[in-house]
């Protein structure tokens, strides 16, 4: 979830029309050769003597780094309530989810290997910090060693009003909240129809993805009851915002089908004069139609509104694909290529919208389930993500292929992809390997995976 500033007015008050609401994502479509990659990581802080959660207070604490990263590395600090929450530094972002977890979210690059180059240079920035402050990293799908009720939260006001209402609609919300950590791929599209098939491929081989990524199989210093409990725990967060949009896998699906359910999914907020005002959630749709409190619905309260549905793969002014568990750069940077293999070149792309023939939205929902309870030992209609993953990553390698001739030698993607091809080769998950491991010469003990964590991939 990357949560930035508020939003600067595009000084609009006319109340928009459904059709303003679908255009939005027009404004976003980019001819073939503007097209970026961008990607997003979150990452867990534990104190390297204890590996206790970092909380946000105090002179060890996540505050307190920000602080550091913006006066040693030219981020500019942006607060709430005068509490240092974010930093920014030329496109890019640093921001926090409601536990403390720290994101990046990085500038578009041509390639998912300058968008690996940037990750990189931030891990070296916040390595360097948090060795001062006793603070390692750990990047996997959900918190393994802390209790939900240990974990401190990010003093801001969208995190509370989430707080306050997601638990109504689903028993582990706050978990998705406060203990969960992914990886995001954020990719550009030509066009409605080219959106489509995009979103298509993205959420029918979103289970597929969280197999390869699955790497979160404990809760609370036990096995949690699969081997990504973060795709799980997503299972249970809010039917309204999450898992896939309806109507995906029809003919002629388009941005005003996105816009319906959208439309439907209630709010949590919207900002008015430098403060955020609760809607009680109202459904935009409603607000569309009534406002709130006197205020009426603008794009502004769209764009934020649609930050705030969390489906595989989101649709804004560009699609970001969200179904992977947090992992280091190196994985990140699979990821990042395998979407961009799949999706960028058009023939690569027809071929994968193949293997999405007779897919549906059962049975992608189901296969979610069975890779975070079982990883690329998992099922997606009948045949095993093991086999899914292969021929999905091999199709990327052959996307990557016909791209590279296209661009620079350093924007040669293929390499990469090593770390999912060995995976898929093996029909293994990260996840799997680790529960095997907690089984057996790790003797139930979790400090050997907090020891071997952070270079993983």
């Amino acid at each position: 979830m990357t949560h930035l500033p508020p939003p600067v007015s595009s000084g609009s008050t006319e109340r928009p029309t459904l059709r303003d609401l679908a255009e939005y994502f027009r404004q976003g479509e980019k001819p073939a050769p503007a097209w970026r990659v961008g990607v997003e990581q979150e990452k867990l802080g534990l104190y390297t003597a204890d590996l206790r959660p970092v909380p946000f207070d105090g002179p060890q604490g996540i505050e307190a780094l920000l602080r550091q990263l913006a006066s040693r590395f030219g981020w500019a600090p942006l607060e709430e309530a005068g509490r240092l929450v974010a930093l920014s530094r030329g496109g890019s972002l640093v921001t926090l989810e409601p536990g403390g977890q720290l994101e990046l979210s990085g500038t578009p690059h041509l390639s998912a290997r300058g968008a690996l180059n940037e990750t990189a240079a931030h891990m070296t920035e916040i390595h360097q910090v948090g060795e001062e402050l006793g603070i390692r990293w750990l990047m996997m799908g959900r918190n393994p060693h802390t209790p939900l009720t240990a974990l401190s939260r990010v003093p801001k006001e969208r995190y509370r009003m989430m707080a306050a209402y997601l638990p109504s609609r689903g028993a582990l919300a706050l978990d998705m909240m406060m203990a969960t950590a992914s990886i995001q791929v954020s990719l550009d599209f030509a066009d409605e129809a080219d959106m489509a098939r995009k979103l298509r491929v993205g959420l029918g081989l979103a289970p597929v993805a969280a197999a390869l990524s699955a790497n979160s199989p404990f809760a609370a210093g036990r096995p949690a009851g699969g081997v990504s409990a973060r795709t799980l725990i997503w299972r249970a967060t809010d039917p309204d915002r999450c898992g896939l949009p309806p109507g995906v896998f029809d003919q002629g699906y388009g941005y005003e089908d996105y816009t319906r359910w959208a439309l439907d999914v209630p709010m949590f907020f919207i900002y008015r004069e430098g403060r955020q005002v609760n809607t009680q959630a109202m459904t935009f749709r409603r607000f569309l139609a009534d406002g709130f409190q006197g205020f009426q619905a603008t794009l502004d309260d769209w764009a934020l509104h649609l930050t705030t549905v969390f489906p595989e793969v989101r649709l804004k002014r560009y699609l970001e694909f969200r179904m992977m568990d947090a992992a280091p750069p190196a994985m990140l940077g699979a990821f990042a290529a395998l979407w961009r293999g799949l999706l960028y070149h058009p023939p690569t792309l027809q071929k994968a919208l193949g293997l999405t023939q007779g897919l549906n939205d059962t049975t992608v929902a189901q296969a979610l389930v069975a890779a975070g309870e079982r990883g690329l030992a998992g099922r997606l209609n009948g045949t095993p993500l093991a086999e899914w993953a292969r021929q999905m990553v091999a199709l990327a390698g052959k996307g990557l292929a016909a791209l590279a001739k296209e661009l620079p030698p350093e924007h040669d993607d293929r390499a990469l992809l090593a770390p999912l091809e060995d995976m898929a080769r093996r029909g293994v998950s990260r996840g799997e390997e680790l529960l095997a491991l907690f089984q057996g010469p790790w003797k139930e003990q979790l400090d050997p995976l907090f020891q071997r964590a952070d270079s993983w991939g």
